[in-house]
């Protein structure tokens, strides 16, 4: 693989939409490397258009509630058909459940679009601590390119071209981890959360399956890696909400106090509609969906889980 050192000889004008934690990390990791990087956000003192001026890579890290809006903003200016769109965005949309990258590549339709995501908690990526993501593309040569951009010795990037499965990874597994926080929460132990992961992955693969993603994809780093690292981290916010539930809090207070946003609710809401509109079983999310609703306990949806009709693991 080329040193990613090398790519500082050519380096690349980047925009970074949205200063959250999350653009934050991916912003150093680019200047780190020697590219031109622009941040942009809503409070900032930079217009949008300012820095969009000539790039060549717009990386989008905005909340998914506000991606639909940003990117219509971004179509009023001009950019050269060889731009790059990265989408670090983790969520769908209420009104159509599209992922953020289908909303871009539907505004942009004759750009490359890249899927980043994996077990990233920006906290640990800002003290440097070692960790690996990946870049996804229908074009290899967009994947490859951003890879460059973002590798480092404390940062490893890999390329997958299934971009729909690691974008899905990184939003499905949110939901899971409000269950795993709950679990925790609760002091159900070792062996239930074990079990809830596992059952949750095979949720992830079903709904991912049926919207056209691939298996394997949700068995990588974008899938369990990201679902392991949510579902066992107190950094994760997802996990958070979880928790606090099953101490007793309620959904408002917890997400009041919350730094960021846990994209798992707003997703949770939105799976629940297509899972029934396409007919897939996803007992984990419509436990979470209730608990959420404030129609069921912690534990009353623990017990609703545990007595569903016992089954054979796999549909062979």
């Amino acid at each position: 693989m080329t040193n990613p050192k090398s790519e500082i000889q050519n380096p690349k004008s980047v925009a970074i939409l949205g200063a959250g934690a999350w653009g934050a990390s991916l912003a150093n990791l680019a200047t780190a490397n020697g590219h031109q990087v622009r941040v942009w956000s809503r409070q900032g003192s930079q217009t949008l258009e300012a820095v969009l001026k000539d790039v060549q890579i717009v990386l989008s890290a905005i909340s998914m509630i506000g991606v639909r809006d940003v990117a219509s903003q971004v179509q009023s200016f001009p950019l050269s058909p060889e731009t790059i769109f990265v989408t670090a965005t983790k969520g769908l949309d209420p009104q159509t459940t599209c992922t953020p990258s289908q909303i871009w590549q539907q505004i942009f339709p004759n750009h490359a679009v890249v899927v980043l995501s994996g077990p990233n908690l920006s906290k640990e990526i800002q003290m440097e601590l070692p960790a690996a993501t990946v870049v996804a593309s229908n074009i290899p040569t967009a994947a490859e390119l951003v890879q460059l951009v973002f590798s480092s010795h404390r940062f490893r990037v890999y390329t997958n071209p299934d971009p729909l499965g690691v974008e899905l990874g990184g939003t499905l597994k949110n939901v899971i981890a409000i269950a795993a926080g709950v679990c925790d929460g609760l002091h159900l132990g070792t062996n239930a959360k074990a079990a809830l992961v596992t059952r949750g992955l095979t949720e992830m693969v079903r709904i991912g399956n049926n919207w056209g993603a691939k298996t394997e994809t949700f068995y990588g780093l974008s899938g369990l890696g990201d679902l392991l690292a949510t579902c066992n981290s107190p950094l994760s916010r997802n996990y958070q909400v979880g928790y606090q539930l099953a101490g007793g809090k309620s959904l408002t207070e917890t997400l009041a106090n919350l730094q960021g946003t846990a994209e798992g609710v707003n997703t949770c809401r939105v799976l629940m509609q297509r899972a029934k509109q396409q007919n897939i079983p996803v007992p984990i999310t419509e436990q979470v969906y209730r608990l959420l609703q404030g129609e069921i306990t912690p534990r009353q949806a623990l017990d609703e889980l545990m007595l569903r009709d016992i089954k054979p693991e796999y549909n062979y």
